[in-house]
């Protein structure tokens, strides 16, 4: 059965297992004792930090372990932010971050701090120039991933970089996504990741901290890990970290090159096999093997069961699969599609028979969800002369606005408009992108005096 979850977690690799199994013999002692198992458990976590710090490139002294990539995002950001509380109390990140340094960035909002969001184009990318301008002589601390963990987009981390420096402002990279395939270019000051996404065991995450960075970590400490993670180290998870990655980036050439192209196939030949589908994210700056694409009249996580029934795994953005009914704020930020969404990340060692059964299967699936909910053709009648159509969709979620609205276009003549009432936040995002896979105009948004909000569309074709 294909896992074609990576981005969310790699399976272990081989070379993990073996280091685990290995390290639970002999890295079972208190590094931090002078007798001979506690200098055995020692010699084994300076080996893994100099391993990683390698991989980073960094100094073994400028990185610590932590117990997950999340606590190394929150640790580096109230870190760095209380070292330079001196400077000021703004925060600048990117409007797609994930989730963990957004939550960061709501608690420093409400411990007083501000953020600033900066936005990003279509492809899910920060224009360099505009973050720069973000930046003033109260910025504590910018963050900007490596590469997006939705799209696969890759941020231009060195031009930033170069912009905080002359800024004067340290720079926090997630690099989860990314450190598996080489290293973060650019003269960042903190850098963040965690192992479960190269293919090492869950629980292990990275902070490197630049000598020279202000800070202060926050919270209770002890004498572990530099004080900025306390708490007994997971040795044999952390062998097994450091050694995957060592691992993955010896391989990381060939198989990344090999996934890309597998990615490259389905990119070109999703939209040829399914109608009415915008593939996103930037098609050339990005991850190997990431791709994601939505599907216009889908429900998000009918679509996600059906490929699991024929073994494939995969992961989505649409608010038709979350609990809150909104969609990602990666897609909201991007202004793409979000409904039918679907996020293809290939492990290492994907099959291109794998790939290529994917493609076979995926058509009628999507076929198959838009006959039971009625979804209309792709072409639009002519139509007779009628008055403005609005489209009452309120209560329904998503595809079902887009659905209504489409359904009824064409009784609408050139020049007039049809008006859609909906209280689902992903109408915002679907009706556009509707409208621009079809050549109409969207003319704008207002509040509903029936509640929700009222979506006004053109045909112009």
């Amino acid at each position: 059965m294909p896992y074609f979850d990576a981005a969310s977690a790699a399976p272990l690799h081989p070379v993990a297992r073996q280091a685990l199994l290995a390290s639970l013999d002999e890295g079972w002692a208190d590094p931090a004792r002078l007798y001979r198992e506690g200098r055995r458990a020692r010699l084994l976590l300076d080996a893994a930090r100099e391993a990683a710090a390698e991989a980073v490139g960094c100094r073994p002294d400028e990185l610590v372990f932590t117990p997950s990539g999340t606590r190394a995002v929150h640790a580096g950001v109230s870190g760095a932010l209380a070292g330079r509380r001196r400077v000021g109390d703004r925060l600048v990140v990117s409007a797609v971050e994930h989730s963990s340094v957004l939550h960061a960035a709501e608690a420093h909002t409400a411990a007083g701090g501000s953020v600033t969001e900066v936005p990003v184009d279509r492809s899910g990318a920060v224009d360099a120039a505009v973050f720069a301008a973000a930046l003033d002589s109260g910025t504590a601390l910018a963050c900007l991933q490596s590469a997006n963990h939705e799209v696969g987009t890759g941020q231009p981390v060195a031009e930033v970089a170069e912009a905080c420096r002359a800024a004067g402002v340290p720079l926090l990279v997630d690099a989860a996504q990314s450190l598996g395939w080489g290293p973060v270019e650019g003269a960042w000051s903190l850098l963040v990741a965690s192992a479960h996404k190269w293919g090492g065991p869950a629980g292990v995450g990275l902070l490197a901290v630049r000598k020279g960075v202000r800070f202060a970590p926050q919270g209770p400490s002890d004498e572990r890990e530099s004080g900025r993670a306390p708490g007994f180290e997971n040795l044999p998870a952390i062998v097994a970290a450091a050694a995957s990655l060592r691992a993955v980036r010896a391989e990381a050439e060939a198989e990344g090159a090999r996934l890309r192209a597998l990615v490259d196939r389905i990119r070109a030949r999703v939209p040829e096999l399914v109608p009415d589908v915008e593939v996103v994210g930037d098609p050339v700056r990005r991850l190997p093997h990431l791709v994601t694409f939505s599907c216009l009249y889908v429900d998000g996580e009918t679509l996600l069961h059906e490929l699991d029934r024929e073994g494939f795994s995969v992961s989505s953005g649409s608010s038709c699969t979350s609990s809150t009914l909104t969609p990602s704020h990666v897609l909201r930020a991007m202004g793409v599609l979000s409904e039918g969404n679907v996020r293809v990340s290939l492990p290492a060692g994907t099959a291109a028979d794998d790939v290529d059964r994917f493609l076979d299967v995926l058509p009628g699936l999507v076929a198959g969800v838009r006959e039971r909910l009625g979804a209309p053709a792709a072409s639009v009648a002519p139509a007779a002369a009628v008055g403005p159509i609005v489209v009452d969709a309120l209560g329904k979620r998503c595809p079902i606005p887009v659905i209504e609205l489409a359904k009824v276009f064409g009784e609408v003549p050139v020049g007039a408009t049809v008006t859609v009432l909906s209280d689902d936040e992903a109408a915002r995002l679907d009706i556009p992108a509707w409208c621009g896979m079809r050549g109409q105009e969207y003319v704008g948004e207002e509040a509903s005096p029936r509640g929700g909000r009222a979506y006004v569309v053109r045909r112009v074709s």
